[in-house]
């Protein structure tokens, strides 16, 4: 029997685990390898670590918390959880069951791109969603905005600060009249024919292509994918999901805290805001709160 099973070895996950160690808590952390930012050559803003590959991050995590002797490390997709008595027992895709007291979902999103050809391939290099995790990679060249909801037009009064900027709105996501203001303002082309298709040699992007045939250069373009939960587990359970700009995220309090007793959350499944940063704080303010409802039990 664990003291805790933390899903999800990312930010979020890795940061849950390590407080848990360090308190000399009996942690088990599941990961299933596959994690959102597997497509970014470099995870970029986050303290001490810019510019480094997401994978060295978290292979240096796993030697890290490995270093503490109540910790253990498993690669697997776990599938399911359940409440047993007084207990969870998670079940992994192998079929191999685990017990712990306590929980931690750190099990992250899925996107949805827009589904424009071309897209999909350059996903994470040339196609981005946070211009505070790229745009100064991109900076100096025309940069686009591909419309998909309310927070696109927000996205786009960002983008001129790294490079000449032109929101392509679908001919559907047309800014309401602040919006307008402010992107005028910014000196941000509209263009309201639709993009159809990125042209170049992916993951290089060098322009896109709009319904009426003509070619607007750009070196990357930004826009904001739908979410949804990488896992079922926390809806399993019975966590409260809330609606977010981009699709359901699991609901906690301000220590991770999900509707169910005894089951935590942390990263990006947890929050409508996606960002490595604030993943890895969320991980640590779930560790501490699991390690003094530990101490209260």
């Amino acid at each position: 029997m664990h003291d805790v099973i933390v899903i999800g070895g990312s930010f979020a996950g890795q940061s849950a685990a390590m407080q848990l160690a360090r308190a000399r808590q009996n942690v088990l952390l599941i990961d299933a390898q596959a994690p959102r930012n597997r497509f970014a050559e470099a995870s970029h803003g986050f303290l001490g670590q810019d510019g480094r590959a997401p994978s060295a991050i978290m292979r240096e995590a796993v030697a890290q918390l490995l270093k503490y002797p109540t910790a253990r490390f498993l690669p697997g997709e776990a599938q399911s959880a359940v409440q047993e008595d007084n207990h969870f027992t998670v079940r992994l895709a192998d079929g191999t069951g685990h017990h712990a007291k306590r929980l931690v979902l750190a099990t992250g999103v899925s996107d949805t791109l827009p589904d424009i050809p071309g897209m999909s391939e350059r996903w994470g290099e040339t196609v981005l969603h946070c211009p505070y995790c790229h745009g100064y990679e991109m900076r100096d060249h025309p940069l686009g905005i591909i419309a998909t909801g309310a927070k696109s037009a927000h996205q786009a009064t960002l983008i001129p600060d790294w490079g000449q900027a032109t929101y392509f709105t679908q001919g559907i996501h047309e800014p309401d009249p602040e919006q307008a203001a402010l992107l005028s303002k910014r000196g941000v082309a509209i263009e309201r024919v639709p993009v159809v298709a990125l042209i170049g040699k992916a993951p290089a992007l060098d322009a896109v292509k709009l319904a009426d045939g003509r070619l607007i250069e750009v070196a990357a373009v930004f826009t904001v994918p739908q979410t949804s939960p990488a896992s079922t587990i926390a809806e399993s359970l019975g966590c409260l999901m809330e609606k977010g700009p981009t699709g359901p995220f699991v609901k906690v309090d301000a220590w991770g805290a999900t509707s169910v007793p005894h089951v935590y959350a942390a990263g990006d499944a947890t929050s409508p805001m996606h960002n490595a940063t604030v993943a890895s704080a969320s991980g640590v303010l779930a560790g501490i709160a699991v390690h003094q409802s530990l101490v209260k039990a």
